[in-house]
């Protein structure tokens, strides 16, 4: 038959071209990506938090900063196309964070396809905070991608090709190397997954943990931070601040004041005569006009600032562990969306300024910068966002208790998992900092998840049961 007199029926062939997997996968794909970069696209610009200069301040200026990751700024520099376009960024967060969601609902033998897919991603953006995160350039969604990447490294490596191993590891690297409360959580995670493993073998739990992969790759974090630190602006040593974030927190807890009032004079210590200088809250003392510039600021304070954290440890460890717990307690139930968005962000405003006309002229142009993102609007948000959240964290018990009863080991270990995660997250941000509702809220959204997934799992369970 030739060419021109083949029979060609378009009624019939466009449905399967419609509906072929690719597009059904590339449609999906859009419509996560417009549900997790919602709040960007409303704004105009991806979303800013005061940290978000520094980061890219790393860079520009070559050096390590205070609390203020060299590798994030690298980050947001190669995939702004050298501070071209900041939508880069946070495309690339969305997509990590949509074929995480996927490959964990693959994992675990859950639907995974793009209607499940893009449902999951639609739903976390509308009750909780995830894309307020993802549409942000900050490093904070790269926690709870982190967390989800070491569990499945850990728990269902069985699962994964090669290729998918391998982007995990990147991902979670990343995420450790980006803030130092991630590789801290990450370092207890391993240890999370070591005590998984005895106990799987004493009570046979049946729930596979292999320890190298996340093991290996919190290793390689720790190797790798001071390594390129070294190599690229010539200092050895993990991203600075640590101390003095605690010595705010203990002045924070009046721990600080206490111990300078019983010991003062003491040699080489200028916060004795200042005393009186010390604010109430820890963000007053490290962002306000307080003692702690009197006394050399970030670079200038350290030393003090180490000694006499150690000292106040020694002192008082039973004040020091008992705030420890109460802040821990605090942070756990600290997840309102917005903390900080709705500010007026003078450094990174600054920072955008002196990059490109075009770029500054975007920033400049966004809601956020009009004051249009307010805290009326997070208000409107969190009365659904802080009750999702805090009821996820209880399905969390719930689920564990449901799974090892059904023996959904899987779905239980998941769940167990994450609730330890944000347990961690809550001792290293709270206790170790202070508490901020944005600590907590970047991560919470993965309880939410878990119970969707639990969700579905019962689903399967019941049709199976009405099959037979």
């Amino acid at each position: 038959m030739s060419i021109a007199t083949a029979p060609v029926s378009l009624p019939k062939i466009l449905p399967a071209v419609v509906f072929s997997r690719g597009t059904a996968w590339l449609c999906s794909l859009a419509f996560s990506l417009l549900f997790l970069l919602a709040p960007a696209l409303w704004n105009g610009f991806p979303i800013v938090f005061h940290d978000t200069g520094g980061y890219i301040d790393r860079i520009i200026q070559m050096n390590l900063g205070y609390g203020r990751s060299f590798f994030y700024g690298l980050f947001l520099w190669l995939t702004s196309l050298g501070w071209w376009s900041f939508w880069g960024p946070a495309i690339i967060q969305a997509l990590a964070a949509v074929w995480l969601i996927r490959l964990v609902l693959r994992c675990h033998g859950l639907s995974s396809g793009p209607v499940t897919t893009a449902a999951f991603a639609a739903v976390l953006s509308i009750v909780t905070g995830i894309s307020w995160y993802a549409a942000q350039l900050l490093p904070d969604i790269l926690v709870p991608l982190t967390v989800l990447g070491l569990w499945l490294l850990g728990f269902r490596l069985q699962d994964l090709s090669r290729a998918e191993r391998l982007l995990l590891a990147v991902i979670a690297l990343l995420g450790m190397l980006s803030h130092m409360s991630c590789l801290a959580l990450g370092m207890g995670l391993v240890i999370v997954a070591v005590l998984a493993k005895l106990a799987g073998t004493r009570w046979r739990l049946h729930l596979p943990v292999h320890l190298l992969p996340p093991l290996a790759t919190v290793m390689t974090a720790v190797i790798l931070m001071p390594l390129v630190h070294f190599m690229l602006v010539g200092k050895v040593g993990y991203t600075p601040g640590g101390p003095v974030f605690i010595f705010a927190r203990l002045v924070q807890d009046g721990i600080a004041q206490k111990y300078l009032a019983e010991h003062c004079p003491i040699e080489g210590v200028k916060l004795c005569d200042l005393q009186h200088r010390l604010p109430k809250t820890a963000d007053e003392f490290l962002w306000g006009d307080s003692a702690f510039k009197e006394i050399g600021d970030w670079d200038g304070a350290k030393a003090e600032l180490s000694s006499l954290v150690r000292e106040c440890f020694k002192t008082y460890p039973r004040e020091v562990i008992w705030s420890s717990l109460v802040l821990t307690a605090q942070q756990m139930v600290l997840v309102g969306t917005g903390d900080g968005l709705d500010e007026h962000h003078f450094h990174a405003r600054g920072v955008f300024a002196s990059l490109s006309p075009s770029v500054a002229e975007q920033y400049q142009a966004a809601r956020q910068q009009q004051e249009q993102v307010t805290q009326a609007l997070f208000d409107g948000l969190n009365k659904v966002h802080i009750p999702v959240a805090l009821l996820s964290m209880l399905g969390l018990v719930l689920v564990i208790y449901w799974g090892l009863m059904k023996r959904q080991v899987d779905i239980a270990g998941l769940a167990a998992f994450v609730l330890l995660s944000l347990l961690g997250n809550a001792f290293i941000c709270g206790a170790l900092s202070n508490p901020h509702d944005r600590y907590q809220s970047r991560l919470v959204w993965v309880a939410t998840f878990v119970v969707m997934m639990a969700a579905l799992r019962w689903r399967h369970l019941g049709n199976e049961k009405n099959r037979r």
